[in-house]
């Protein structure tokens, strides 16, 4: 079940809300919240539910002897080496298998074949979500949970169970005990969900008709223009997707009078690297921060310390997207711009032109972004040579136009304006020029447009076949 989907849209959501609403007390609402987020993860994943249940009993268990012991550093120890030993298990046990055959062959060891391992659907995001609950508690930035079904929900609930965003523990610790649902809140999540919605199915999905093709053409075939076009539709697809799932987990908890923090920012207005990781995917980077680039060290021992741990960091998080080389190298070529930026090249770009910063910063993240999309890194290496090769391929039977019908050319020229950050700036020429003051005018004409974003959606949403979000598969 996806949140773009009827079954989501006109039943699951109406009936839950119906049921939170009729209760008033937080433990009920909370009861309610927590056999909803089971029930929607079973909806695509019914073997993994007691998976689930078992990390979130398992590291509800380690939180409360860390407490009782005074934190004893084996506890903490044992809840990281098991909850990163379930997500290696599932998410990587395949790839390394293959990785290490060659090494096993030539010392004569003998390795069993591994069936494939199925990949449970948002297991890094439960995984992460478990250790944020033990690692903050250790660290006394949050109590522990008295009681298990509130650590389960922390850990199962529904808006950010299966793409995020990464929820640290402190952030939401006392919002399941202390928190209030009014109609200002949930008028805000609703719109915010409407705007989520819109960006999923009638940008990102329209886009990928776009990227989907274009990355599928042979080596040989692909042209410069074709070539440019699908990175671009590509880097407005994944935003688009991921910044409305997140937009839609936000509105969604919002409604139930939680408040989530913003993971995205515009981040394709950055004009630099540095900037553009503070806008993009800011969960993620607020999660290896606090988790991983701190407690190695972070800036506090050297230079040489600093540029290792960029390195482990970027490292990492390339391959948390998934178990293969082109996600490492996506993140070895951020790690390497994010180090030559702290060498000096950030000082330069704060100097220059904000513009250069901006074209930088875009050359980087869509050459970057070619690896992220390719199965291979042949194929990634050969589509970016393409790029800058004039005259490749076949310009008789390979043409941009083939790929811009008239709705993906306008999901991809609203993609490239709000990506940009343009709608941002009309928004602000409109307040203090031709409507300034006119506040109440403004939010009249918001509404009305989110009402025709939502019928348009709906239209969409019930005439197009099944199209998942990309980072479910993360």
């Amino acid at each position: 079940m996806v949140f773009s989907s009827p079954v989501f849209l006109f039943l699951f959501l109406p009936l839950t809300l119906l049921l939170v609403l009729l209760f008033r007390g937080l433990k009920a609402q909370n009861t309610v919240l927590l056999l909803a987020s089971l029930l929607f993860y079973a909806w695509g994943e019914q073997q993994y539910v007691l998976l689930m249940l078992a990390v979130a009993l398992f590291n509800h268990g380690c939180a409360l002897l860390l407490e009782r012991t005074g934190r004893r550093q084996w506890v903490v120890v044992l809840a990281v080496v098991v909850d990163l030993a379930c997500l290696i298990w599932f998410k990587y046990a395949g790839f390394l298998g293959e990785q290490l055959a060659p090494l096993f062959r030539v010392l004569g060891v003998f390795q069993a074949p591994l069936d494939p391992i199925h990949l449970p659907i948002g297991v890094s995001f439960f995984i992460f979500h478990s250790l944020s609950y033990v690692l903050d508690v250790h660290r006394r930035t949050a109590p522990a949970q008295g009681s298990p079904g509130v650590t389960a929900l922390y850990i199962a609930f529904f808006p950010q169970l299966v793409a995020g965003p990464i929820i640290r523990y402190h952030d939401v610790a006392e919002q399941f005990t202390r928190r209030v649902v009014d109609l200002s809140g949930f008028a805000y999540g609703v719109r915010r969900f409407v705007v989520g919605l819109a960006k999923k199915v009638l940008v990102a999905d329209l886009c990928a008709r776009i990227a989907d093709p274009v990355f599928a053409l042979p080596d040989a075939q692909l042209t410069a223009p074709v070539a440019w076009l699908g990175m671009v539709a590509y880097a407005v697809q994944i935003y688009f997707d991921f910044s409305g799932y997140s937009d839609m987990a936000i509105g969604l908890a919002r409604m139930f009078g939680f408040r989530f923090i913003e993971n995205f920012n515009r981040p394709y207005a950055a004009a630099s690297l540095r900037e553009f990781w503070k806008r993009w995917h800011i969960s993620l980077t607020n999660f290896f921060r606090d988790y991983l680039y701190i407690p190695l060290g972070g800036n506090r021992r050297g230079p040489v310390r600093t540029y290792l741990n960029l390195v482990i960091v970027f490292l990492l998080t390339g391959l948390w997207h998934g178990a293969s080389w082109t996600f490492v190298v996506w993140g070895a070529l951020h790690g390497f711009f994010m180090l030559l930026e702290r060498a000096g090249l950030g000082a330069l770009l704060d100097r220059w032109p904000r513009i250069i910063g901006r074209v930088y910063m875009l050359l980087v993240v869509l050459m970057a972004w070619v690896f992220f999309r390719c199965d291979d890194i042949t194929h990634a290496w050969r589509y970016v040579v393409v790029l800058f090769t004039p005259g490749h391929g076949v310009p008789r039977l390979v043409h941009p136009e083939y790929y811009l019908t008239t709705d993906a050319a306008i999901a991809l020229a609203v993609g490239v304006v709000g990506g940009l950050g343009l709608y941002d700036r009309f928004m602000h020429w409109c307040r203090s020029g031709p409507l300034q003051g006119r506040e109440a005018l403004l939010a009249d004409l918001r509404d009305v447009a989110l009402l025709l974003l939502f019928v348009f959606t709906a239209m969409a949403v019930a005439t197009r076949t099944f199209d998942p979000f990309i980072y479910f598969r993360f």
